[in-house]
């Protein structure tokens, strides 16, 4: 018969942490005499991210001492109290590889469901004092589990743990992490695990995508755990030469060049919605500008078409528009990024401001090229004719299918404008303008233009109905942070490192999007580490290399990981947070 051994609770608290302050309830210690377990707690309990922890489907987290005894003897310590794990019982009984999720249980007077495993998060490593503990919970199968409160009661340490029903599909807590967070994704597995009514959401929408890259192909990555759908490996490593063999004017301040193998071959067809990284070096003596830049021409046309948007004082723009000429080369790096046109059935929207259209118009092209049949919506919105690029191209491709709508609008038209051809309304591309469109809500919708554009209208269209899901973004400069329970702080640009840990001993770091280059030293630790010195935006969350929330596309270069890892990135991806870099690397940061 399992038995509760111990009831923890603690309250969330500061805790400094590697010169941050983290929030945390992390730190659990057992309470003697009842307790009343409620819908989203144990009374005098609480949790500090309610994003990863807490909630009505991860009310109570649950841990067996069978793992205690595990842990203390491979980590050779005998300094365990409960509530070590972060858990709220600790039980003798009930491992992971033998409860099911949906199982449900009685504990003292209250009903439980169990509902999910544990997420993997840094702060237990934080609580037990070994900064692995996340990737060895998931790599020896012993997770630990949550609770839903289906009945709120008192519970005391020395109930009885009765099981009053069995999990359909029989699935264990071990089965079902190990089917997220490592590299095996069986079909059969997947689809026992949606038949679950219990899992919870979180868990339900990953096995979701799991089971959507398995249906499409697209299976390279884990995006049950990154939330994006997986794309082919890149076509090349690093860079290589191709020909400026077109470069034409769009509008004022915009221009494209259209590219090709230096030997006239077919170039590998990109996805569309990619971009490309070009290496440009102004100054053959100084450092390369490295720009990325969305691929805007037809995919699978052989050539790749880049359309620039010239910046005042841009370097990168500045060099393209006033030194490239025709048959020059550029060094360019192959296409990638996760913002591509999806096989669903649904209608498509693509909406875009200025140089934003050009990840979408690769999306229409594509859509023109196959004839697609679905409705297809293109809002944009410029200042005025002058500045806007690509209509008269919009204007044929849209001809082309079958079900096509068009909204431009124009900030400030020109006398010479005509509404009702060149434009439809007078303003911005606004969430109000989009309610008045009649957009249908289970519609793919595509977005790129200014964060703040994108923002506004993603919150918008969620607020008319749209699905969260199916709204996707694509943002030109750097992303930005999760970084979960850290105290918020102003944030400054990024820059060199003001603290060295020695001299440079190994290769050059580049974060591409916020244009820095660093030497590399070992006392950084990892590529993560080196990133957070240099106040790059960065994303991470296991810290271990298990969640992939730190997955980061490797330009060029190669790095070493500094464990095993149980389910390794794709081709031309890094998990930064364990990696160092073993020669110059580019990363898309």
């Amino acid at each position: 018969m399992a038995t509760l051994i111990a009831v923890n609770v603690g309250m969330p608290q500061d805790v400094p942490w590697r010169g941050r302050i983290t929030h945390t309830g992390v730190w659990k210690r057992p309470v003697t005499g009842p307790r009343t377990v409620r819908r989203l707690n144990v009374d005098g309990d609480g949790q500090g991210d309610l994003k990863g922890h807490g909630g009505p489907h991860r009310a109570v987290l649950v841990y067996q001492l069978d793992s205690y005894r595990y842990w203390q003897e491979h980590l050779e310590r005998d300094d365990f109290v409960h509530g070590q794990f972060g858990e709220n019982f600790t039980v003798e009984g009930l491992p992971d590889d033998e409860v099911c999720i949906g199982d449900q249980y009685r504990i003292g007077e209250a009903l439980f469901e169990v509902t999910q495993p544990r997420v993997t998060c840094y702060r237990v490593g934080l609580r037990m004092n070994e900064p692995q503990m996340p990737a060895l919970l998931v790599a020896h199968g012993r997770p630990g589990f949550y609770l839903k409160v289906l009945t709120e009661g008192v519970v005391e340490a020395g109930d009885e743990i009765v099981r009053t029903r069995t999990g359909p599909e029989a699935m264990t807590v071990r089965e079902i992490d190990a089917l997220l967070y490592t590299s095996a994704h069986p079909r059969a597995q997947l689809e026992r695990a949606l038949r679950i009514p219990a899992l919870s959401p979180g868990w339900k929408q990953s096995m979701r995508s799991l089971l959507d890259d398995r249906d499409t192909g697209m299976s390279a990555g884990n995006s049950g755990l990154t939330g994006v759908s997986g794309t082919p490996p890149p076509a090349w490593q690093g860079f290589r030469p191709l020909e400026v063999t077109r470069i034409t004017v769009e509008s004022a301040s915009v221009f494209s060049l259209t590219l090709r193998a230096q030997d006239d071959s077919p170039l590998p067809p990109a996805l569309p919605g990619q971009f490309v990284t070009v290496r440009m070096r102004p100054d053959p003596q100084g450092s390369p500008v490295i720009r990325s830049y969305s691929l805007s021409g037809t995919p699978g046309a052989g050539t790749y078409r880049i359309s620039v948007k010239q910046e005042t004082h841009g370097a990168g723009s500045g060099y393209l528009r006033r030194h490239v000429a025709l048959h020059d080369t550029l060094e360019v790096a192959a296409p990638r990024g996760s913002f591509v046109l999806r096989t669903t059935p649904g209608p498509v929207v693509l909406i875009s401001a200025g140089v934003g259209a050009t990840p979408v118009l690769a999306m229409l092209r594509h859509l023109a090229a196959t004839k697609d049949a679905r409705p297809v919506w293109w809002i944009h919105g410029a200042r005025n004719g002058s500045e806007h690029p690509f209509g008269q191209e919009v204007r044929t491709l849209l001809a082309e299918l079958p079900a096509s709508h068009c909204h431009i609008a124009y900030s400030r038209p020109r006398d010479v404008d005509a509404r009702g051809s060149d434009y439809q309304s007078v303003g911005r591309v606004t969430p109000a303008l989009l309610s008045s469109l009649g957009l249908p809500a289970e519609a793919e919708t595509y977005i790129c233009g200014p964060v703040t554009f994108m923002d506004g209208l993603t919150s918008a269209l969620a607020a008319d109905g749209a699905d969260p899901s199916k709204v996707h973004t694509e943002i030109f400069g750097s992303a930005g942070s999760i970084t979960p329970g850290i105290a918020p702080t102003e944030a400054p640009a990024p820059h060199m490192p003001t603290a060295l840990p020695g001299p440079p001993t190994g290769p050059s770091v580049t974060f591409t999007r916020s244009n820095i280059t660093v030497p590399w030293n070992a006392g950084y630790g990892t590529l993560l580490e080196l990133a957070e010195a240099c106040d790059v935006p960065v994303r991470w969350s296991c810290r271990s290399g298990v969640c992939h929330t730190c997955q980061t596309a490797l330009v060029s270069g190669q790095v070493d990981y500094d464990l095993d890892l149980v389910d390794p990135p794709p081709g031309g991806s890094v998990l930064i947070c364990c990696s160092q870099p073993t020669a110059d690397i580019l990363l898309d940061l």
